[in-house]
């Protein structure tokens, strides 16, 4: 040893040195602005609460709205009622609310010991799926049950994150080492439920899943390298996944190439464009869509978004992205001032699910990503999935529901390096 102090980490050599009079020791830049976002007061418990409510409500009340515009015209098409859908959406709405309603009323220790079972129904129902499931526009992931049908990846959505952050919480303390951060988060149960939803053709679901599974064990605390891996081990299986389906490789081609209108890889994205397009600031007007009318192919459902662009023009679709945004924040904020670790975790994984598949439906939509097929969370017509992103809001709100009334998540310093700190688990209890 030299005799020399040295200075800790990130402090430019700084410590010991006296602060000059008049100088705010206090975050800058990034820090900062994280240090605002955060807001560990009981006032900013209160304000998340209601924002994931408030969110949640008008992203629905907007998707109703939509399904019916978007799916009319199909009905009466087919010789249906226009409100057919709608009918069948609005069903799905009141009973995901009913649910949510619920599991925001649990505390939070009980919804831990619903992981595992939440693990099992999900992955019997997707093996149910391979043996009794119906294909549906190539991909098999339906149960059909007379009238009612269920599609059982959308909840293995929700089963992954909550499940996830159970097993972090268990393993906090061996979570640094690779085998452990791997077992039994992507072998077996997590790369088995990929398994299953890829056996049924839909990539789209399968990479959500495999967002959350990255998401849980990175706020987890797994090591960095198993990341750099797994980025190089998911390029080749993509490669491998789109090479071997005619369908896939000429949406990606056409995404990355380019083509003419006259070839149909390209249809339903360039009709998406052509809708956007043609919604101005303002839009056409609620029901008014012309390009619904038989051109963009099931417009109540990945394309949605499309719909209501030409609907409610560039404003209305700012709109919806800044609903999102705010979604976002709040789950985030919920997450930091968690003070267990299930909590950061399964609200990561959540926030990761429903924020990332809307921008991956978005993305989709206006050209920056290929056709893949995800649905947009709360908008697209769909009940399994307009009912599993319910169950997921309702894990947040009852986290939420403790914060705000004072049981848990106490103020805590708003620097970006305790963000870190606490959202990898470094402060494990």
């Amino acid at each position: 040893m030299s005799g020399k102090t040295q200075a800790p980490r990130g402090k430019g050599g700084t410590a010991g040195k006296a602060v000059k009079p008049g100088r705010d020791p206090g975050p800058r830049g990034l820090a900062k602005l994280f240090a605002k976002v955060e807001d560990p007061s009981l006032r900013g418990a209160q304000i998340n609460y209601y924002v994931v409510l408030g969110s949640t409500l008008a992203l629905t009340l907007l998707g109703l709205i939509m399904v019916l515009s978007s799916s009319s015209v199909e009905a009466i098409a087919r010789n249906k009622s226009p409100f057919d859908d709608f009918r069948k959406q609005a069903l799905w709405a009141v009973l995901g609310l009913l649910c949510m309603a619920t599991l925001q009323l649990l505390p939070t220790d009980k919804l831990k010991k619903l992981a595992w079972p939440a693990l099992g129904v999900a992955t019997v129902l997707l093996m149910m799926v391979l043996v009794f499931g119906q294909e549906i526009y190539g991909n098999k992931n339906w149960l059909i049950i007379g009238s009612f049908s269920v599609q059982p990846s959308e909840f293995a959505k929700a089963a992954m994150a909550l499940w996830g952050a159970a097993v972090v919480e268990r393993k906090a303390h061996l979570m640094h080492q690779w085998k452990h951060a791997v077992v039994p988060l992507v072998a077996p149960f997590g790369g088995l439920m990929l398994l299953l939803v890829l056996i049924g053709k839909d990539l789209g679901t399968a990479m959500v899943l495999a967002l959350i599974l990255v998401v849980v064990m990175f706020v987890g605390g797994a090591p960095a390298r198993i990341f750099g891996y797994g980025a190089a081990g998911a390029a080749v299986g993509l490669a491998v996944a789109v090479a071997v389906a005619p369908t896939r490789l000429g949406r990606v081609t056409a995404w990355i190439f380019g083509c003419g209108e006259a070839q149909d890889y390209c249809y339903q994205a360039q009709q998406g464009i052509y809708a956007l397009a043609s919604g101005g600031w303002l839009g056409v007007g609620l029901g008014q869509s012309r390009q619904k009318w038989s051109h963009i192919p099931e417009a109540q459902n990945d394309f949605i978004f499309a719909v209501l662009g030409e609907e409610m023009g560039l404003l209305g679709t700012l709109f919806v992205v800044l609903l999102y945004t705010m979604l976002a924040v709040a789950m985030y904020r919920i997450a930091v001032r968690s003070e267990t670790i299930f909590g950061r975790v399964a609200i990561s994984g959540i926030m990761a699910w429903i924020v990332g598949q809307a921008f991956v439906n978005i993305g989709m939509v206006i050209g920056l990503l290929p056709v893949i097929g995800v649905p947009l969370p709360f908008i697209s017509s769909g009940g399994s999935a307009l009912l599993a992103t319910f169950l997921g809001i309702g894990v947040v709100l009852s986290f939420a529901r403790e914060q705000r009334m004072g049981k848990q998540g106490r103020a805590t310093p708003g620097m970006l390096q305790g963000f870190m700190a606490r959202l990898r688990g470094a402060n494990a209890n």
